[in-house]
């Protein structure tokens, strides 16, 4: 049986590995799971994988690949030989990427290795929709845009979706319960935004139909991180009372 605090993918978003470490020595017990993504990755590679599995903790490797079928899918590859428990790929990069990239790691992980979920990211928190119109040049309003790419990540035969809490309630009535809705973009009420720019708070998300809330700065940047991440869960116990 999972509670609340299994919920949270707290972010590693640091290229100091010790202060990761740190992190996560304080969030023992109370957080399972943790985001390696660009910034970490790209500082101390599988080092920083590695010191996750040393603390017993599931790893969501957040690198979003994007490119040609072929390259995502040896790349893919190479991920399945670390054993993690979650990847991202950009649906942007097509149906075609997605279902390559998805039987490469059928295949890799068929003779007993662990095979990590695969979840298309849609629409960056970061974006709004008049961005998305003036910048990128794309016409759909920005749930269309999120819905398609949802489809299109689902036909592909991924496990689930990366998108805003803010479209999960409408997500979440189009797609199985077992299609995974990973939310980042989730700030406790009173924190602030930073760059992202479509937001919920955890008990929010939650209760709109997220299974997995990535939650980095409210937590990492607190001068208690554990107490902030007890309050986090505390708050979603409160809302599912």
């Amino acid at each position: 049986m999972t509670g609340p605090g299994d919920k949270i993918i707290v972010a590693l978003d640091t290229p100091n590995i010790d202060y990761a470490k740190t992190l996560m020595k304080k969030l023992k017990g109370i957080i399972s799971f943790y985001k390696v993504g660009f910034e970490l990755f790209t500082a101390h590679g599988w080092a920083a994988v590695d010191l996750v599995n040393k603390y017993g903790g599931r790893i969501f490797l957040d690198l979003k690949l994007h490119d040609i079928p072929n390259t995502v899918s040896k790349a893919a590859a190479v991920i399945c030989e670390h054993e993690v428990d979650m990847i991202t790929v950009h649906a942007l990069g097509g149906l075609e990427m997605m279902k390559k990239t998805r039987e490469t790691i059928l295949e890799r992980t068929g003779t007993g290795k662990k095979r990590p979920l695969i979840v298309g990211v849609t629409v960056l928190t970061s974006h709004s929709e008049a961005e998305m119109r003036s910048e990128l040049g794309i016409a759909r309003s920005l749930n269309e845009q999120v819905e398609a790419l949802a489809m299109l990540s689902h036909k592909a035969g991924l496990d689930g979706i990366v998108s805003s809490p803010m479209e999960t309630r409408m997500l979440r009535s189009k797609f199985p319960q077992d299609f995974l809705m990973i939310t980042p973009g989730v700030r406790p009420v009173n924190t602030e935004k930073s760059d992202q720019k479509r937001t919920v708070t955890p008990s929010e998300a939650i209760g709109a139909g997220s299974d997995y809330l990535v939650i980095g700065r409210p937590i990492t940047d607190a001068k208690d991180p554990k107490k902030a991440a007890q309050d986090i869960i505390t708050s979603m116990q409160a809302q599912a009372d």
